[in-house]
């Protein structure tokens, strides 16, 4: 039995727009029918979906969260993370390596890959470290990882702080074809400092983390990138510095990539409301002239790339206040609905640019065979109801933990079916 999905309205990147009929078959798109030239197809023996008015898109792709397993159960795990990504419309996620243990051998790997296969409901694509622990002294076994499955490397949650380190792990994952994936952090600079270094910082006395403390390490990676020849990726940019940095490297034809956060794009320093830690995150909310930049670097194609950052914390930790809680985000549920409705729905970006930023383009960029309705390709769809307001409640959040700021939103355009390799995963 296969899934026929009725009427759906699809979009591409130039923001064409089509009625089409779509009929999966296993794991594959078997066919893809104009829905205003065509008669509605047999479908008996079949599954329906009705997706009139709704919006039918690829399986968002999410190249930046953290599942927390191993070693962090209580905030999330690989079921639990992966049913909050098919909620927000996921269907490949790729994972960052800072466990416990971190992802730097091959049984981690295999560990990770295991889990999802058998626990999870969506695609896991696991990143491996560069350095073993994350300590920045010494390279993994790249080859080893690769073989066993990573897509990339990075020490994503710390910087690696030695230029060296960092251009001998790009000449090697030059040398294989391989990405480096780059947390951009000057540790100097940002000890005990919990926000960014602007308006909130000083009118609560706190210590503040400044732009140059990412921008630094954004420059001196382009420049190891240029030298190496690698596809250097830089995680999360939230400073106008970087953008800059950025713009200027790819005009210079040095193989960069970015990507931006959906908090990065609609929330700056000057919103939070109090010392409520759900707001704290790394990197942290810039101020309003950074939110900008990043809107304009995502927009003319300096950054390539939304991811969500998803980063559990148990209510708990983040109930230790702004200075202890630990950072991060949660980002699976409310990607797609705060970007429509901050962007699409106030007619700044087409509805085909947002699409295309959350599925074609970070299949592009990380050469994976995801991303498109084409016949052939694999199912991995979603459907999103854009019409239908809904409040963000804590108690509908699917993740293990509930640590967002985006509690009370009310958001337009939300994720109703999610389809992956062919199964439905969310409805």
């Amino acid at each position: 039995m296969g899934i026929w999905i009725l009427n759906g309205l699809t979009v591409d990147a130039n923001n064409a727009q089509a009625k089409k009929h779509i009929f999966i078959e296993n794991d594959k798109i078997a066919q893809v029918l104009d829905a205003s030239e065509s008669s509605a197809p047999q479908t008996d023996g079949h599954e329906v979906i009705d997706a009139a008015g709704k919006l039918v898109t690829p399986g968002f792709i999410d190249m930046h969260v953290h599942l927390r397993e191993p070693g962090f159960e209580h905030k999330e795990n690989i079921a639990t993370g992966t049913r909050s990504a098919a909620r927000g419309g996921f269907t490949t996620i790729a994972c960052m390596p800072n466990t416990r243990p971190v992802i730097d051998t091959v049984d981690t790997v295999n560990y990770i890959l295991d889990k999802a296969a058998t626990e999870g409901v969506i695609r896991v694509l696991p990143y491996g470290t560069i350095t073993k622990n994350q300590l920045g002294r010494e390279l993994t076994d790249f080859a080893a990882l690769k073989e066993a499955g990573v897509i990339g490397y990075t020490d994503d949650g710390v910087g690696v702080q030695s230029a060296q380190m960092m251009k001998d792990a790009m000449a090697l994952a030059a040398s294989m074809e391989m990405p480096i994936i780059a947390h951009c952090e000057d540790d100097t600079l940002v000890v005990g400092a919990p926000v960014s270094e602007g308006s909130f910082a000083k009118k609560h006395g706190l210590k503040g983390i400044p732009n140059e403390s990412e921008a630094i390490h954004v420059g001196r990676d382009i420049l190891l990138s240029e030298a190496t020849g690698v596809h250097y990726h830089v995680c999360h940019v939230s400073t106008e510095q970087s953008v800059r940095l950025i713009r200027h490297a790819k005009q210079f034809g040095i193989k960069v990539t970015a990507e931006v956060c959906p908090h990065h794009l609609v929330l700056s320093d000057e919103d939070i409301p109090g010392l409520d830690a759900n707001w704290k995150m790394n990197p942290p909310l810039r101020t309003p002239r950074d939110v900008q930049a990043v809107i304009e670097g995502l927009e003319d194609g300096t950054i390539d790339i939304i991811v969500t950052d998803h980063a559990p914390h148990t209510e708990e930790e983040k109930a230790k206040g702004m200075m202890l809680a630990p950072f991060g985000i949660l980002g699976f549920e409310t990607a797609f609905s705060l970007l429509y409705t901050k962007f699409v729905l106030t007619e700044q970006w087409t509805l085909g640019f947002l699409v295309d930023r959350m599925t074609q383009k970070p299949a592009d960029v990380f050469g994976l065979p995801y991303g498109t309705l084409n016949v052939g390709s694999i199912a991995d769809i979603t459907i999103v109801d854009l019409e239908t307001e809904r409040e963000v409640l804590k108690e509908e959040i699917v993740s293990r933990s509930k640590n967002t700021p985006f509690i009370g939103w009310k958001l337009q355009g939300w994720p109703v079916v999610t389809i992956a390799s062919g199964k439905i995963v969310w409805s």
